[in-house]
């Protein structure tokens, strides 16, 4: 859904100004990563009937329809996290945007219900939930729940999650600042009436990226292979691996930028195409969460991960060493259905508060930084160069 007449739809979009509004308004860039082109596509192009029985939502407004009685008094709702995802959602005025709307032609009428991310949202119906009528009380977006699970619930605290692509979050408090370019701004959660906003990098290929060695190179049998190879060789030999096999995301937004594999040489191994692949991640993280810190003028102290890929303590080192900042994984690498069960306990009296579910966090490894600087920033260096080769590649 993402392919070029969707690059195009946003390109347009831009070329008649509507990206200050885009921006303004959702926190979002004009992108095809994100929904609201693509339900226009459906709705134009796709053949999808408008009418009252016309639904749209994010993947947890359909669990909740379906886990709720679906079509026999489903309940078709969302919270705001999510629903900042659409390109429709405005997050400042904490409701669906009329002229966004009206700009992608979507009907506001088939549009899901926005409630607080800590509620009661429905009770399950026992013949869809596997014979459970339970309360469904915790719903956030997957990266947002992940920084609530990560009990990042003050302002400046910072986590990553590695997963098929990467998303670094910085918890902003109540106060939601002008658009930086390269970011983007999200409602983090809503509980009662208080929300919690985040500034956002979206990196779309890391574990994708080893995904990519397994099944397009075949040079690994298994993704849990990837950490043991890598750690086989010092280095990369010189090799940089740019996984832009979508674009690239933040803090560029290149969506023609293509993969690129730059310092190949005849002594070039699969160890050290796996490792410059492991390394990518880490070089990825540092130029959002650099964009970031010349955002808020604020260093981290910092920085929680979680995800698949974070089990691999080369990750987890090397990305202390680019960073220059204490890297903590947490003892639950799962940290997105932790932070919507932290939701959902404190909305039915488990926890009292945020904090209070924040005590049930716990890290099972710390990595300190060791890289000689000079090092690191060389290192750094080489690889923007290989970014800047992987840019500027032509449309579809």
């Amino acid at each position: 859904m993402a392919g070029p007449s969707h690059r195009a739809r946003c390109d347009a979009l831009r070329d008649a100004g509507h990206l200050p509004l885009v921006r303004e308004a959702t926190g979002l860039v004009l992108d095809p990563y994100f929904s609201g082109t693509k339900l226009e596509w459906l709705l134009t192009e796709g053949g999808v009937a408008r009418g009252p029985n016309l639904a749209f939502g994010t993947v947890d407004s359909w669990i909740l329809w379906n886990l709720t009685g679906g079509p026999d008094g489903g309940v078709h709702a969302t919270d705001p996290s999510n629903a900042s995802r659409t390109l429709l959602y405005d997050i400042r005025r904490l409701t669906w945007s009329e002229e966004l709307c009206d700009l992608l032609g979507v009907p506001a009428s088939c549009l899901p219900e926005v409630l607080p991310s800590s509620g009661r949202f429905g009770i399950t119906v026992p013949e869809r939930a596997a014979g459970l009528g339970v309360p469904v009380s915790g719903i956030a977006g997957d990266q947002q729940a992940a920084l609530f699970g990560q009990a990042c619930i003050e302002p400046g605290m910072t986590k990553n999650t590695y997963g098929t692509g990467s998303f670094v979050l910085l918890d902003l408090g109540p106060s939601l600042p002008a658009p930086v370019d390269g970011l983007l701004t999200t409602v983090a959660w809503q509980i009662g009436d208080e929300v919690t906003y985040a500034m956002e990098g979206a990196i779309f290929a890391t574990g994708a990226a080893i995904q990519w060695l397994r099944d397009g190179l075949g040079i690994i049998d298994d993704a849990a292979e990837t950490g043991p190879l890598a750690a086989g060789v010092p280095d990369t030999g010189g090799v940089y691996l740019v996984p832009a096999f979508a674009g690239l995301g933040s803090p560029w937004w290149d969506p023609y930028a293509r993969g690129t594999i730059v310092g190949i040489t005849r002594g070039t191994t699969r160890a050290h195409i796996a490792r410059a692949t492991v390394e990518a991640m880490a070089y990825q993280t540092r130029d959002v969460i650099d964009a970031m810190t010349a955002a808020s003028g604020t260093p981290i102290s910092e920085l929680r991960v979680d995800g698949g890929a974070s089990a691999m303590d080369l990750l987890c080192q090397f990305q202390a060493d680019m960073l220059d900042v204490t890297v903590r994984r947490a003892l639950v690498h799962e940290t997105t259905a932790l932070g919507a069960a932290y939701l959902a306990g404190i909305a039915e009296g488990v926890w009292d508060s945020p904090a209070g579910a924040a005590t049930a966090w716990a890290s099972d490894a710390t990595f300190e930084p060791s890289m000689d600087p000079a090092r690191r920033e060389e290192l750094h260096s080489e690889w923007l160069r290989a970014v800047e080769r992987s840019r500027g590649q032509a449309a579809d």
